[in-house]
């Protein structure tokens, strides 16, 4: 059974950062893409970013310079590091996996940057 479980979540100020964890149990982290999406109530769930399995990264424009997605192996673990903060970037925040034709939804968590 997959399941995707974040943690790190909270409230900051503008300017400030946060580090998202995603741990992940059923799959390895390694041999797969992983991203992490947002969404805030009302609207679409946008996507922020991801980790190829072969550790390749890419990011949505409006968080390019500033989050870095990663990877720890040995402990089967996605994280989102953000800097820089800022007010538009409160949201709910996912991670998600694909496995086959299944798509996995972590519980989400919430990030909110106050002005």
């Amino acid at each position: 059974q997959v399941q995707l479980v974040e943690s790190g979540g909270g409230l900051v100020q503008a300017g400030g950062s946060l580090r998202l964890s995603c741990t992940a149990a059923g799959i390895a982290v390694r041999a797969r893409s992983q991203d992490w999406y947002r969404q805030v109530p009302g609207k679409q769930r946008e996507w922020v970013a991801t980790i190829s399995g072969f550790g390749l990264t890419t990011y949505a424009d409006s968080v390019k310079g500033r989050f870095t997605i990663s990877r720890d192996i040995a402990k089967n673990t996605v994280y989102l590091q953000m800097n820089s903060l800022k007010p538009e970037d409160t949201a709910i925040y996912y991670c998600h996996a694909k496995v086959g034709i299944e798509d996995y939804w972590g519980q989400g968590t919430q990030v909110t940057v106050s002005s």
